[in-house]
C-alpha cells in the first residue's frame, strides 16, 4: 500500500510539472507570436525610417547608417546586432534566437535567409538545435542564400545567389552551390562602404 501511495504521490508531481512546462511554453509563445506579429506589421511600413525606429525600439541592436530595407521578417530582434553601413535587401530573414552578429559594410541582398535554429531529424521528438551566426565585415550574401546555424561568414566573403551555406566559410573566398563549395576568391583591397541611409526613404 505504501508503494502504491509513493507511485500515486509521484505520478501527481509529475502530473503538475508537465502541466507547468507545457504553462511556460504557453506563455512564452503568446509573447514570442505578439513580437514577430508587431515585427511583420512593421517590415511592411512604407518609411525607412519609421522601421528602423521601431526594430530599436524592440531591442534590434542596429547602427545609425545601416539600411533595412521592406519585408524583413525577423525572430527575436533583441538577439540581433547590424553594425555600420550594413543592407538588409527586401523580404530578407533574420532568425535571431540564438543570436546574429552582422558586421561593417555587410551585403544581404533580397530574400536572403539568416538561420541560427533547425529542427534535429535525428531527436525522437524533432526538437530543434541550433547556434549564433557572425557575418563578417564587407561579406555579400547574394540573392536567395541560406546560411544555416552556428556558421560564420568570413571577412570579404561573397555568398552566391541560391547556395546553401553548411559550414564556416573562409575570408576572401567565393562560395557558391548546395551545400556551398569554394569557386574562387576575392581581392582583399576592399574598400568601400555601404548603408549610410542612401536610396529612396520608402525601401
Amino acid at each position: 500500500m505504501v508503494g502504491k501511495n509513493r507511485i500515486r504521490r509521484h505520478a501527481e508531481t509529475l502530473g503538475l510539472e508537465l502541466q507547468a512546462r507545457a504553462l511556460r511554453r504557453h506563455v512564452h509563445g503568446a509573447a514570442y507570436g505578439g513580437v514577430f506579429l508587431q515585427a511583420s506589421i512593421l517590415a511592411q511600413m512604407p518609411s525607412r525610417t519609421v522601421r528602423h525606429i521601431g526594430y530599436r525600439a524592440m531591442g534590434m541592436n542596429l547602427n545609425r547608417t545601416a539600411v533595412i530595407h521592406r519585408g524583413l521578417e525577423v525572430r527575436s530582434p533583441r538577439a540581433i546586432r547590424i553594425g555600420p553601413g550594413s543592407v538588409v535587401g527586401f523580404d530578407a530573414i533574420l532568425d535571431g534566437r540564438n543570436g546574429i552578429v552582422i558586421g561593417s559594410s555587410v551585403n544581404l541582398s533580397s530574400q536572403v535567409a539568416i538561420w541560427t535554429m533547425q529542427h534535429d531529424y535525428q531527436d525522437p521528438d524533432f526538437d530543434v538545435k541550433g547556434g549564433p551566426v557572425e557575418v563578417r565585415d564587407r561579406a555579400w550574401l547574394s540573392f536567395r542564400s541560406t546560411i544555416l546555424p552556428g556558421l560564420t561568414i568570413g571577412e570579404g566573403a561573397v555568398v552566391a545567389a541560391g547556395a546553401v551555406v553548411t559550414a564556416d566559410v573562409p575570408p576572401f573566398v567565393v562560395v557558391g552551390g548546395v551545400p556551398a563549395r569554394i569557386i574562387g576568391e576575392r581581392t582583399r583591397d576592399l574598400r568601400y562602404t555601404l548603408g549610410h541611409g542612401r536610396g529612396a526613404w520608402f525601401v
